[in-house]
C-alpha cells in the first residue's frame, strides 16, 4: 500500500519544493540566488504580456523579495560566463537552468521531423527548405539577428500566423535547435548559433537517451512540485502521456521516486522517497498567472480548492475578476485575487479589484497584502499605490497602506 499523506502535508511539500519556505536572504539578493532559484524551479514560463511586469521576472520577485531584475537579463541573455540559462520550449516558451539542455536535444530532434510542434510549422518545415536554408546561412554569416531584419515583407505582421517566411524559418531553426536565442532587443528575439551562445561543456555533453532523457525530466519535476500525479508532473515539461507513464514506472521501480496516496485525490501521486514535510510554511507572496505552482489549472484546484482562469484575453464584459489578476498566496492558502496594473507614466501601482475567498483575510492578512504590495511597487519603481475598488476589501486594504 502507498503511504498516505494528507492534503495539508500535500500543500507544505509543493510550497517547499517550489521554494516558498526559504529563509529571508542576508544583505542584497545576488545573481547566484537567482540562478540557484531557477535551477531549483527548473522552468520559468516567458510571457509577453506588460500590464505589471513580463511574467517571467515574477516568479522570482514572489520568493525572492525586492531583487534587481538585471540578475535575471544577465542570467538569461547575458554574453559570457554571467549566462546561466537558456530559452526553449519547456513549459511553453521558457527559461531553464543551462543543465536541463542535453535533456531537450530529443525534443529538438522530433521538431527537426515535424513531431511535437505546430502543424503549420511542420508544413513549413517540410514545404520550404530552402528559405530555412537561406535563414540559417545568414544567421551563421550575420550573427545574432531577429526576424524583423531578414524579412522582405513591406506590410506589417499580424498574429503568429500571419508570420513573414524569414519568422517561420527561425521558430522552425529554434525548435529544431539549429539556432538558440541570444538575446532580445525589447522583446524581439534575437537568434544565433548554438555554438556562438552555449557554453562548450553543454554543447559538447554526450547526447542523452531518449528515455532516460524522459526520466531526468520527470525527476526535476517531481522535486520542483514535491508531489503530483502522473498528469502533474508531465505538465510541467509538457511531456506526453504514454512515455512519461513508462518513464514513472521505471523511477519508481529504480527507487528514484515513490506513489503516496493524497487526501482527496483520485489518482496516485508521487514524489521523492524518504520525503521531509515542513512543519508549516509561513509564506505571503503574490503570484504570476504563469507561476509554476498554479500553472497546471487542475492540480490548483486539488491542491488550494482554488479555481483560477485567466482573464486577459475574455471579452471585459464577461471577465468575473479582472484583466490581470494575480492570487495572493497567505498562510499555505491562496486566500485572495488582485487585479493589478502598473501605471508607469503616473508612477502609480494601481489595484482595481481585491476578491477575498470564501474564508476571506483576517487582519493578518490584510496587512501582509499590503506589505506585498508596497513591496511590489518599490520593485517596479512605482511611487503610489491607488486602490481603485469600492468593495470592503478594498476599504480595509487602504487602511493598511
Amino acid at each position: 500500500m502507498p503511504e498516505s499523506i494528507s492534503l495539508k502535508q500535500a500543500r507544505r511539500l509543493a510550497l517547499a519544493a517550489q521554494g516558498f519556505n526559504r529563509k529571508a536572504t542576508a544583505g542584497p539578493i545576488k545573481a547566484r540566488h537567482v540562478t540557484q532559484l531557477i535551477e531549483r524551479l527548473g522552468v520559468v514560463q516567458i510571457d509577453s504580456v506588460n500590464a505589471l511586469v513580463r511574467s517571467h521576472y515574477l516568479p522570482l520577485f514572489s520568493r525572492l523579495g525586492n531583487y534587481p531584475q538585471d540578475l535575471l537579463d544577465q542570467a538569461a541573455w547575458s554574453q559570457g560566463r554571467q549566462r546561466a540559462l537558456f530559452e526553449y520550449w519547456g513549459h511553453e516558451a521558457s527559461l531553464l537552468p543551462m543543465a536541463l539542455y542535453p535533456l531537450l536535444r530529443w525534443r529538438m530532434r522530433r521538431a527537426a521531423q515535424g513531431e511535437g510542434i505546430y502543424q503549420q510549422m511542420a508544413r513549413f518545415g517540410r514545404e520550404q527548405q530552402p528559405v530555412i536554408a537561406r535563414v540559417l546561412q545568414s544567421v551563421r554569416e550575420q550573427g545574432a539577428l531577429g526576424a524583423g531584419s531578414l524579412s522582405t515583407r513591406q506590410e506589417r505582421a499580424g498574429p503568429w500566423w500571419d508570420w513573414s517566411a524569414e519568422k517561420h524559418a527561425l521558430e522552425w531553426l529554434f525548435a529544431a535547435g539549429e539556432v538558440t536565442v541570444a538575446g532580445r532587443r525589447g522583446f524581439e528575439r534575437l537568434y544565433d548559433l548554438p555554438e556562438r551562445v552555449l557554453p562548450a561543456s553543454i554543447m559538447d555533453h554526450p547526447e542523452v537517451a531518449e528515455a532516460e532523457a524522459q526520466r531526468g525530466l520527470l525527476l526535476h519535476a517531481a522535486t520542483a512540485l514535491g508531489v503530483g500525479t502522473e498528469k502533474d508532473l508531465r505538465d510541467y515539461f509538457r511531456q506526453d502521456p504514454l512515455p512519461s507513464r513508462i518513464a514513472l514506472a521505471e523511477l519508481v521501480e529504480m527507487g528514484a521516486l515513490q506513489v503516496v496516496s493524497v487526501e482527496g485525490w483520485r489518482q496516485p501521486a508521487f514524489c521523492l522517497p524518504q520525503f521531509t514535510v515542513p512543519r508549516k510554511v509561513a509564506a505571503s507572496a503574490l503570484l504570476s498567472p504563469f507561476d509554476s505552482l498554479i500553472w497546471e489549472r487542475a492540480r490548483t484546484e486539488r491542491l488550494f480548492d482554488f479555481r483560477y482562469r485567466l482573464e486577459i484575453y475574455t471579452p471585459q464584459h464577461k471577465r468575473v475578476y479582472g484583466y490581470y489578476v494575480l492570487p495572493f498566496l497567505h498562510n499555505e492558502r491562496i486566500a485572495a485575487r488582485v487585479d493589478l496594473r502598473a501605471e508607469r507614466v503616473a508612477g502609480r501601482l494601481a489595484v482595481h479589484a481585491v476578491h477575498e475567498e470564501q474564508s476571506g483575510l483576517d487582519e493578518e492578512g490584510v496587512q501582509a497584502l499590503a506589505s506585498q504590495l508596497r513591496e511590489l511597487a518599490n520593485w517596479l519603481g512605482l511611487v503610489e499605490i491607488q486602490v481603485n475598488c469600492q468593495r470592503e476589501s478594498g476599504r480595509r486594504l487602504v487602511g493598511q497602506l
